[in-house]
């Protein structure tokens, strides 16, 4: 029996009511002009089931950009591309408790990212994707997961302008610490392209749809990457937070500052938020209380 199927959905309207209470904890993201747009008051959740009907509740129609969503699946693009041996050479997979973009741990670290779900894993693995130049490269990916996903995410122009117009100096200066000590070729071309598949843009619907391919056997992906992926999510996955959310809550997770949170029941289905209220950490605050609740309501943990 799926755990999904004692849900329903006055309950999921009624859990989504109690986690938007959370909103007055963080705020919007106000680095990136257009992410700073956003309502504060949108939330909308896409439960995407295997076995059973999927759910979907609140502002579905909203498009937002993954952001660090995407980290999880360029990792899962390249294990495909290259191999878990190749992959794992280039970054590490131990979890962090520095911020997301801490320069000072790369350089302590010798170099080396210490995990793909940190800026200085995600500029690596983005100088690494395959094809004849950016727009190759950026695209080929994004096609990638269309096809296999059977979802519509998209380059959002208008949110990748501006990225651009606000760029990290923070990322550029990890990028180029990563050219220096040899981990990447060149470091406009891979900040570029990782500016351009964190602005990839979809619904919740598209979210939980690339979720499915980490969740569910696929006759193109092995067993193997998913646990991968999936084992970097569980505990690196929400940055600082995220050993504590392992506990807590016993899902692999990975959250985005467009407001994107994605949350996997491994062999059931994924269930993708979207909120733009971020705490201090970066996560979107009342995403990660509706999964909270919604797991300990279904018993959804994966240590039960």
């Amino acid at each position: 029996m799926s755990k999904f199927e004692k849900l329903n959905i006055d309950d999921l309207r009624d859990w989504v009511e109690l986690a938007k209470t959370q909103t007055h904890l963080g705020k919007v993201c106000d680095r990136i002009p257009q992410l700073a747009k956003a309502d504060p008051h949108w939330f909308a959740v896409h439960i995407y089931c295997e076995s059973t009907p999927s759910y979907s509740v609140g502002d579905t129609a909203c498009v937002f950009p993954l952001m660090s969503v995407i980290k999880s699946f360029s990792l899962l693009y390249l294990l495909e591309q290259f191999g878990a041996e190749q992959v794992l050479q280039w970054v590490g997979v131990e979890p962090s408790d520095a911020p997301f973009n801490s320069l000072e741990q790369l350089v302590a670290d010798g170099g080396k990212p210490r995990n793909p779900m940190i800026n200085s894993g995600a500029i690596t693995l983005a100088d690494k994707l395959p094809g004849r130049d950016i727009s190759d490269r950026t695209q080929s990916f994004c096609q990638w997961l269309n096809q296999l996903a059977g979802c519509q995410l998209q380059l959002d122009e208008v949110i990748l302008a501006s990225v651009r117009s606000s760029r990290s100096p923070t990322n550029q200066a990890i990028a180029n610490h990563l050219a220096q000590t040899g981990n990447i070729t060149n470091p406009d071309i891979a900040l570029d392209i990782y500016e351009q598949i964190c602005c990839f843009s979809g619904t919740v619907q598209d979210l939980s749809l690339i979720g499915k391919l980490l969740a569910c056997q696929h006759e193109k992906i092995p067993t193997q990457h998913r646990q991968i992926v999936n084992g970097v999510m569980l505990t690196c996955g929400l940055y600082e937070a995220s050993l504590l959310l392992a506990i807590k809550i016993g899902l692999p997770m990975k959250s985005g500052i467009g407001g994107g949170l994605l949350a996997i029941l491994p062999g059931e289905g994924a269930i993708a938020c979207y909120n733009p209220v971020l705490d201090r950490i970066g996560n979107p605050i009342a995403a990660i209380a509706f999964v909270e609740l919604l797991a300990q309501k279904l018993e959804l943990s994966i240590f039960n």
